[in-house]
């Protein structure tokens, strides 16, 4: 059964979902995969204006699926860069990006809604990277914390890991709006629908332009991160965390 839908409405707007939502979406490596081929056929979707980035159920994403590959260091390293290559793709896609924040967005969850254009949320939502707290280094998504809300606060988020309510993740930059939660999915047709009055042509071209200011545009970088945070996940201290959370160790 697929874990990812992508559908286009008659407005040109794409939305692309998790679905996993019995797992809270969680990044397993075939979702991952599936986000990638999706991310791939929007890039080349001429009618696309804009995209929202969902997830089904009562969660965003809860972050990486670790449990089933806490002895597979191969599966492990191939879900953190197959996260880092989505992460850049949702970035470089010449549309529009909203993320449609609901729940848990958690570890590289909130790394998938940071590196849209726009994130929106509600003030009960969970956001945050606790990785530090189970042994794990946040490198894959760090990058685009950077660039989202600055080094400084991306610095003291990361090194002090946890979470926090959506209305500290306004605060921070983490997300530019909040609704309530049953306004949640209006307001976000209700906003890609004013983007899509853009020119596409313009906008592609000032995205690319963001992105080479920014630097998002090299892969060197981040795929060192993502590297990084393989090889820090092998490693002991994480696999004793990660066991004793998933009573494997």
């Amino acid at each position: 059964m697929s874990q990812v839908k992508l559908s286009i409405d008659d407005r040109s707007i794409v939305t692309l979902t998790m679905a996993r939502p019995e797992k809270r979406n969680a990044l397993s490596l075939e979702l991952i995969n599936e986000l990638e081929a999706a991310l791939e056929d929007i890039a080349g979707n001429d009618d696309a204006r804009v995209m929202i980035l969902a997830g089904e159920g009562a969660s965003f994403c809860a972050g990486m699926d670790l449990k089933g590959v806490l002895d597979d260091a191969r599966r492990m390293s191939g879900m953190l860069h197959g996260l880092s290559r989505a992460m850049r793709s949702i970035r470089r896609l010449p549309i529009p990006t909203i993320a449609r924040v609901q729940g848990a967005a958690v570890g590289g969850g909130c790394g998938l809604a940071v590196v849209c254009d726009y994130a929106m949320s509600h003030p009960e939502a969970k956001l945050g990277y606790p990785e530090v707290e189970l042994g794990v280094c946040p490198a894959v998504v760090a990058p685009w914390l950077i660039r989202r809300i600055g080094s400084g606060r991306a610095r003291s988020l990361l090194l002090a890991g946890g979470t926090m309510p959506g209305t500290q993740a306004l605060e921070l930059g983490l997300v530019d709006e909040l609704v309530e939660y049953g306004d949640l999915d209006e307001r976000c047709l209700e906003f890609a629908q004013r983007l899509t009055k853009g020119g596409r042509q313009a906008l592609s071209i000032t995205k690319h332009w963001l992105n080479e200011l920014e630097g998002s545009l090299e892969d060197a970088s981040f795929e060192k991160a993502a590297q990084i945070s393989a090889d820090v996940i092998v490693g002991d201290e994480a696999q004793e965390r990660l066991g004793r959370i998933f009573g494997s160790k």
